[in-house]
């Protein structure tokens, strides 16, 4: 049985809109290989513009402070902590969507390999049980291949992140987000 669906939604377009888009993430979502990777590029948008929304962040918070609204500490640090935030909870998101499609695929690739134990003697069964084997852990890698790209983009991201917040740091009391500044 796949793990729970991670209830996932407009969070994947890291553009403000009005009208948000919810995406649910399913078992069919992990097995169409090109419906999952434009789902992680979506999601990668934050990580691919942390410049951009980096400035656009300072821009607001300098605007908020012109007009009195400003709160804890300069603006950098507000707009630093702010970015930060959004990372986390996006490298979160991802993490759950990679974490169950993974778990799917293997549960799946586990199945054809029981059915094809199962497809007795018959020569023309036991070359289609292969054949279809052969694309699950195709598709099992490519899945398990993100993992590694994930590794790659967060580096990347807390790099930059890291170039324009020099002084930034999570404070103690967020467990997840010093979790993740720990890891990366």
């Amino acid at each position: 049985m796949p793990p729970k669906q991670p209830q996932l939604g407009s969070l994947a377009i890291q553009a403000p809109s009005l009208t948000p888009k919810t995406v649910h993430v399913s078992p069919s979502t992990c097995h169409d290989i090109s419906v999952f990777k434009d789902l992680m590029n979506q999601y990668r948008k934050l990580d691919d513009t942390i410049n951009m929304r980096l400035n656009r962040t300072t821009a607001q918070y300098r605007d908020r402070e012109r007009e009195g609204i400003s709160g804890k500490g300069d603006i950098e640090e507000q707009a630093c902590a702010h970015v930060w935030r959004e990372l986390v909870a996006n490298w979160s998101r991802r993490k759950d969507i990679v974490e169950y499609c993974v778990a799917v695929v293997d549960q799946s690739l586990d199945e054809k390999r029981q059915s094809l134990q199962s497809a007795g003697d018959d020569a023309s069964a036991q070359r289609k049980a292969k054949g279809i084997l052969y694309a699950e852990e195709v598709k099992r890698n490519q899945i398990h291949n993100e993992l590694a790209v994930e590794t790659i983009i967060r580096k990347r991201a807390y790099e930059a992140f890291r170039t324009r917040c020099r002084y930034f740091e999570p404070p103690t009391s967020d467990v997840e987000a010093r979790k993740w500044w720990d890891s990366v």
